[in-house]
């Protein structure tokens, strides 16, 4: 295992992290984590070098941190650092902070949290959680003893992301989505560097976008296949996130022992300057073909809007994009549901006059419709 830096953290965390909310699990239900094989997988991760566990309160419903309590124990207990997150979207009043991270330390079987996050930040959680003081309830938490290192996870667009990183200069850590198919999505590469230089260690999430990129189409894979390394689309997109310094650790949420090994390989071999010019050309010519596979040509420049009646086009047909490119409606229609119900394309009416303003001449009332026809149906819970 090779090891890296975390911003102003005087530590060493693995280049690979291992995120525990897709373990395996019996009869397809998502509380019922197939420990023997969980429990195998994590023992595995940890014999060979990795030494940063991130999981969360609702993952696996609730079933991740118990588990976690139970498997990291004797030998395991001191040989990694665990990450969790406290569900913002819980929080209620000033009480629910100790109540809810009192529950987590007696999930886990521990007093202390090594590195702590506020969970999904986005605007209005972040606005909530403030004004009830989760700031000061966190220095108290780290002066006790009761909390090692304070940071968040992150859903939203980078000028939210700047001004949460602004607001408070005791932040240690942040975590954010990023790949090479999202340097301008959310906080992006911009939040990735912003934060660095602020002294902040960056957890990268999703670097595989959720598995899709390690399944790519045909014209993704052709282009990875010609640069003559070897490497399986998993490994081209986990080197492009390693390649760069600021990246602290990536997180891989791994559901098979075949996975954890692969990645364990992978990290092994990775680091800053793996990647020529001529191999980040080849990741430019995949994200290329990924692109050339969107069916609508929009390009988020906003000259649709406003839309009298509320709805949020451009980030309609953007999710609208993504599902097809990705052969994967799950993610998309997780972001769409997170859309406000005024924004969403039921409240089209087909009036067209963002048609008559569009450069690229989209008819945009029928794309709104397919789109909410694919993406207004069950997603798949939050990540990160």
């Amino acid at each position: 295992m090779l090891y890296r830096t975390f911003g102003k953290i005087p530590w060493t965390p693995s280049a690979l992290g291992f995120g525990a909310m897709r373990f395996p699990v019996l009869n397809g239900d998502a509380g019922r984590i197939d420990e023997e094989e969980a429990t195998a997988m994590v023992h595995y991760a940890l014999d060979h070098g990795v030494n940063y566990l991130d999981t969360a309160y609702g993952y696996h419903n609730g079933e991740s941190e118990r588990f976690l309590g139970r498997v990291l124990r004797g030998e395991y207990r001191d040989r990694v650092k665990l990450a969790t997150k406290l569900p913002c979207w819980l929080v209620k009043v000033r009480d629910d902070f100790d109540r809810l991270f009192d529950e987590q330390r007696e999930r886990l079987g521990r007093d202390r949290v090594d590195f702590y996050l506020l969970h999904a930040l986005n605007q209005a959680s972040w606005s909530q959680v403030r004004s009830l003081g989760v700031l000061e309830w966190a220095e108290r938490a780290k002066a006790d003893g009761r909390i090692g290192h304070f940071g968040f996870s992150f859903h939203d667009e980078y000028p939210v992301f700047q001004a949460i990183v602004d607001a408070y200069p005791g932040w240690d850590f942040c975590q954010i989505q990023y790949n090479y198919m999202d340097v301008g999505f959310q906080a992006g590469e911009r939040g990735l560097r912003y934060a660095a230089e602020r002294g902040l260690g960056v957890v990268v999430m999703e670097p595989l976008r959720g598995g899709v990129l390690a399944r790519p189409p045909r014209p993704v894979a052709q282009a990875f296949a010609r640069s003559g390394r070897g490497w399986t689309p998993a490994e081209w997109a986990l080197h492009w996130v390693w390649n760069q310094p600021e990246v602290s650790l990536v997180l891989s949420g791994m559901s098979t022992l075949d996975q954890v090994r692969e990645n364990v390989a992978s990290a092994s071999r990775s680091g800053v300057g793996t990647l020529g010019s001529g191999d980040l050309a080849i990741v430019e010519q995949a994200r290329e073909a990924y692109l050339a596979l969107r069916p609508i040509p929009c390009t988020g420049c906003g000259y649709c809007l406003p839309c009298p009646s509320g709805v949020a086009i451009p980030r309609i047909l953007t999710l609208a994009n993504q599902a097809a490119m990705y052969a994967d409606a799950g993610e998309a229609r997780f972001r769409y549901r997170m859309l406000a119900a005024g924004e969403r394309g039921d409240r089209c009416t087909a009036c067209r006059i963002c048609e008559g303003r569009c450069p690229q001449g989209i008819s945009v009332a029928d794309w709104i419709g397919k789109a909410h026809a694919v993406l207004g149906t069950a997603a798949k819970p939050a990540s990160g």
